[in-house]
């Protein structure tokens, strides 16, 4: 096996460039252009990169030694998902969230890029096919909090874990990066971990490390190195001074960006020996600030992985691992989905209301505009516009939209329960082979 084949190095990093938004964006994405040139990855996923300007200018300073490149487009605005590779592309898709919020929710923005998981085949010359996964996950609600802010993340969770678990039964092997918004104890990358079989690059090769106490915190240096803390650190110049959840400031910040790989599941002959991937070391990178400005790369710093291939001296013992969603984190999920469903509900039922309100003031305003005197007919044409345009919002909201969430949610929950039901099974039918022996 050549030796150049038998490393593999993938960098991640949420690049913060929104249009008109983000602050110092250009000069930043310029910064990164610079520092991917003089590196050596084979792999990089971007995240947070919406400028097809600023992807252009990415590819150009990277051609060189990653030819291979795929930009994603989603939604309104796009995805802002960017896969560059030094083995040649293949495949290419993109599968957008279900849920990404509302489009009500202007401020957010997450329903209008269309958060979603994008993914290339590259065809590696030892590996054989990997798919490579690069995803940003939906932002808010948090891991804290009532339980129906919860449900659109582990909606995309979900949706996650079963295409990284689709592509491993295919035959290929599976590396997905990104940014996925959620801490590692919360209930989203439990449902991804488990339900993929997909090793947490990072957690792996940090298992012995214990978890801080709010009495023993660690310095914010030692939270990157030790923790994989890549968000709100107060060694970056855009979440310094940031006020902080308790989580957070427990941990001098936050790990949401992760790396996780797998091997493919042998349907055919489990004794033939196939490649191993294994990830030897991760670091988070980008943590300085841009040389010679006094801000950071991006609000979130890189992390990056090194991977080692190798041909083992025997078969795989047990080729094809598995693993299981835990019925106490099931009936969670099941629990902040159906408290998502009612409040999606309640929220069409208020927004429909608005709209039959609007209707009776519109004609109100229309019977009432026979009497009102001339001069002040602008001002309820003006009147009438905004009540126009405020009914079709909320019938579109109200309507459209609340079918649209309920019908995703109801999918997903009953995605679960017969999942949770061939579980049941399982174990019912493991049970009655012991007693009958």
């Amino acid at each position: 096996m050549a030796q150049v084949n038998e490393r593999l190095r993938l960098l991640t990093l949420n690049c913060w460039g929104l249009k008109y938004v983000s602050k110092h964006r250009e000069e930043r994405v310029s910064a990164i252009c610079d520092y991917l040139a003089a590196s050596d990855y084979d792999i990089v996923t971007l995240q947070e990169l919406w400028v097809f300007a600023d992807y252009e200018r990415v590819r150009a300073a990277v051609s060189k030694r990653l030819p291979y490149a795929k930009f994603f487009y989603s939604g309104a605005l796009g995805s802002g998902l960017v896969i560059l590779s030094r083995f040649p592309i293949v495949a290419a898709t993109v599968h957008p969230y279900s849920l990404n919020g509302s489009p009500i929710d202007v401020a957010a923005g997450d329903w209008f890029v269309g958060k979603a998981a994008a993914s290339v085949i590259i065809l590696h010359p030892t590996l054989g096919q990997v798919q490579v996964f690069n995803t940003h996950l939906y932002a808010k609600g948090g891991d804290e909090g009532p339980d129906h802010q919860k449900a659109h993340r582990l909606v995309n969770a979900w949706e996650f874990a079963k295409l990284a678990r689709q592509a491993a039964e295919l035959g290929r092997y599976v590396i997905a990066a990104g940014d996925f918004n959620s801490v590692p104890t919360a209930p989203p990358m439990s449902i991804i971990r488990d339900h993929a079989c997909l090793t947490d690059a990072w957690a792996d090769l940090h298992r012995h490390v214990r978890a801080p106490s709010l009495s023993n915190v660690p310095s914010p240096l030692d939270a990157i190195h030790i923790h994989g803390v890549t968000a709100d650190s107060p060694l970056n110049s855009y979440s310094a001074g940031k006020p902080l959840e308790p989580y957070a400031r427990k941990y001098q910040g936050k790990r949401l960006d992760y790396v996780f790989y797998r091997p493919p599941i042998d349907n055919g002959d489990e004794t033939r020996q196939r490649p191993t991937l294994r990830c030897v070391d991760m670091k988070v990178v980008l943590t300085e600030r841009v040389p010679g400005q006094a801000y950071s790369y991006s609000d979130h710093f890189g992390l990056e992985a090194t991977f080692m291939i190798s041909l083992p001296a025997f078969p795989d013992a047990d080729p094809n691992p598995t693993q299981t969603l835990s019925p106490e984190l099931i009936r969670s999920t099941l629990q902040s989905l159906t408290a998502r469903y009612r409040f999606a509900k309640a929220q069409s039922n208020y927004h429909l209301t608005v709209f039959v309100i609007c209707l009776i003031c519109l004609l109100a305003f229309v019977i009432g505009s026979a009497w009102v005197p001339s001069f002040i007919s602008p001002i309820f044409v003006l009147i009438t516009i905004a009540l126009a345009w405020l009914a079709t919002t909320m019938l579109y909201i109200g309507f459209v939209y609340g079918n649209w969430e309920a019908n995703a949610l109801t999918n997903v929950i009953e995605e679960l329960e017969i999942y949770m039901a061939s579980l049941d099974e399982q174990r019912s039918s493991v049970g009655t082979s012991s007693s009958e022996q």
